[in-house]
């Protein structure tokens, strides 16, 4: 029985030890980020709710840009169709990254992540629709909302309550939200887009094909991109369809490895990686902040209007999505998947850790408040009550997962310190050595 046991596929699996080291540095840029959003959401709280919270009104709303090209746009737009251009350009990459020549490259290992997203978006949007069946008003518009999952802010709570999750876990939690950007960015294109201009976006393909002839022939030259990537971007948000797709598209035609003809991944990283090590300071420092700045700052109007708010069916709908539809439907994927795989968590977990992980991933914020915009329209008593409800949804799923896996902290420490033992001289574990896997 137990040599069965044994045989058995991991459910998570250790990566390649490059691939984990990788992994590791931009875990530790995120969480730096998720620091710089928990700051921003509070700052803007404050200030919205304060007697000075005219100032913040028209900072948000004061408009700037080119009216001819039809971008005299306010701040709090250029914010969440500009700055979150350059976030889901990051996205792009990783996505491609981690598909070609990340450990995602093999389907066997790319399957949970994958299916686990699937699961923690589908259920929390079934959960929305159900509690607003009947609530009318286009209502319905909002059922996206709850289905995202914002990786700085889970990984800037697992900062605060100090946990030392095992890398595995780690390393799970973030292919999940990137499998869950990437759905989430298709959603926008899919449902968000209410009046496309065919014109226009076939206009912007024109930019973005030469910006991926020149980024295919290694040109770093930014005075080249910058001006194509802005001129996809401008074409993009002039078809109707959300602007940030632009940097998805953008992020997809840069090469990830030096030379397919060398042999996969063994050729070298591609513009990819260093696009990303030079942009992602950017995004997760800067352009998400910002956003947030921007997108949180609701005014509550005291006990009365969290009444109403609270009341709202949209509310209760967003924070039933995010608090049980993501745990639900992550866990419950998971727990399936290795019934029909005969998988076995790898030794020192148990279904507690992935329970608590999948709670950590009902804290949707960037992604949840910008489709909520997107859905009701900015500056709208509606999306007043998403923010309310996404940040309340986000704060009580951080608060169960923190219990969760605070709890189990001694265990995953333990775990940690055997990771570290088995290291050799070389800095490669013993684990990856033995299991056959590439080194560095």
């Amino acid at each position: 029985m137990s040599s069965t046991r044994s045989a058995r596929a991991p459910l998570f699996p250790r990566g390649s030890w490059a691939e984990a080291s990788r992994i590791a540095i931009i875990l530790r840029k995120e969480t730096v980020g998720g620091g710089l959003l928990l700051a921003a959401t509070v700052i803007a709280m404050v200030w919205a709710n304060s007697p000075w919270s005219g100032g913040y009104d028209a900072l948000r709303d004061f408009t700037v840009g080119p009216a001819a090209l039809h971008l005299h746009l306010p701040l709090g737009t250029w914010a969440s169709d500009g700055l979150l251009a350059i976030f889901f350009f990051v996205v792009g990459l990783e996505l491609k990254r981690e598909f070609v020549a990340g450990d995602l490259r093999d389907p066997a290992r790319a399957a949970l992540p994958i299916a686990a997203a699937v699961g923690g978006m589908a259920l929390p949007a079934v959960v929305f629709v159900l509690v607003n069946l009947r609530t009318g008003d286009g209502a319905l518009r909002g059922w996206a909302i709850p289905t995202a999952t914002d990786i700085a802010f889970a990984l800037a709570v697992l900062a605060v309550i100090s946990t030392h999750l095992p890398s595995t876990l780690r390393i799970f939690l973030l292919t999940l939200a990137v499998v869950d950007d990437l759905l989430a960015i298709t959603i926008i294109a899919v449902f968000y887009t209410d009046h496309l201009s065919v014109p226009a976006l076939a206009a912007a393909v024109v930019p973005l094909a030469a910006f991926g002839f020149a980024v295919q022939r290694r040109n770093r030259s930014w005075w080249l991109l910058i001006p194509l990537a802005v001129l996809t971007w401008g074409l993009v948000h002039a078809s109707g369809v959300h602007a940030t797709v632009a940097g998805v598209l953008l992020g997809f035609t840069v090469p990830v490895i030096r030379s397919r003809a060398a042999g996969g991944p063994e050729a070298g990283p591609g513009l990819a990686e260093h696009f990303e090590r030079r942009i992602r300071p950017i995004s997760a420092g800067f352009a998400v902040p910002v956003f947030a700045f921007f997108a949180a700052g609701v005014t509550i109007g005291g006990i009365s209007g969290l009444r109403s708010a609270i009341e709202d069916p949209i509310t209760l709908g967003i924070v039933a999505g995010l608090v049980l539809g993501k745990t639900a439907g992550i866990f419950g994927t998971t727990f399936v998947l290795s019934k029909f795989t005969r998988a076995t968590l790898d030794s020192g977990l148990r279904w507690i850790d992935v329970f608590g992980l999948a709670m950590l991933a009902g804290i949707g914020f960037t992604v949840s408040l910008l489709i909520g915009e997107l859905a009701y329209g900015g500056a709208s008593l509606r999306d007043d009550h998403v923010k309310i409800a996404v940040l309340v949804g986000s704060v009580i799923a951080a608060l169960l997962a923190a219990i969760v896996l605070r709890i189990r902290n001694r265990v995953y420490r333990q775990i940690a310190e055997e990771e570290a033992v088995d290291l050799n001289q070389d800095g490669v574990p013993d684990v990856y050595e033995s299991g056959g896997r590439d080194r560095p």
